[in-house]
């Protein structure tokens, strides 16, 4: 094992963990990240480590619970009664909660930042909770989301570094 092959791979991991972070945590792009810890082991094994169609497939998998991540939230706050002010807060929310209670603080302000969004501007306190619930799922459901794929690529990189 070269050492360059040992650097790549040692990035691999680091990449990996914070890929994991980065499902949870809305700053980081959690997929993206553990997605080039397997462009990086491919690298390092001259594109043996994988077959093209787990990386393309990984890849898509990558791109779509991404963009889902961004649009869950939204969807389901709609889905729920959610006006613009519910998602503006839940947005305003969610970068107050990482700013002041990090690591889950994004979660709690983006339902608390949609409530308060729709309190406001609406003054109707069930659609306020409605929306809150709705925005909550489908950050919850992002994360699910994103958590699963990342997992998948952790178990791929894993096993091609573990069998050589």
């Amino acid at each position: 094992m070269t050492v360059i092959m040992v650097v790549l791979i040692i990035l691999g991991f680091i990449l990996l963990a914070a890929g994991l972070i980065g499902c949870v945590l809305p700053v980081i792009p959690g997929p993206p990240l553990s997605y080039t810890a397997l462009i990086l082991l491919s690298i390092a094994r001259k594109w043996e480590a994988f077959s093209p169609a787990v990386l393309i497939v990984l890849g898509v998998c990558t791109v779509v619970v991404t963009v889902l991540d961004y649009l869950l939230p939204i969807l389901t706050s709609k889905r729920k009664g959610a006006g613009k002010a519910g998602i503006w807060g839940s947005i305003i929310g969610m970068v107050a909660g990482i700013v002041f209670f990090p690591p889950f603080g994004a979660i709690i302000g983006t339902f608390v930042g949609a409530v308060l969004g729709e309190l406001i501007f609406s003054n109707q306190p069930d659609s306020a909770l409605k929306a809150g619930w709705g925005v909550f799922l489908g950050t919850m459901l992002g994360i699910a989301l994103k958590l699963a794929v990342s997992g998948v690529i952790a178990f791929y990189f894993t096993r091609a570094v573990v069998t050589g």
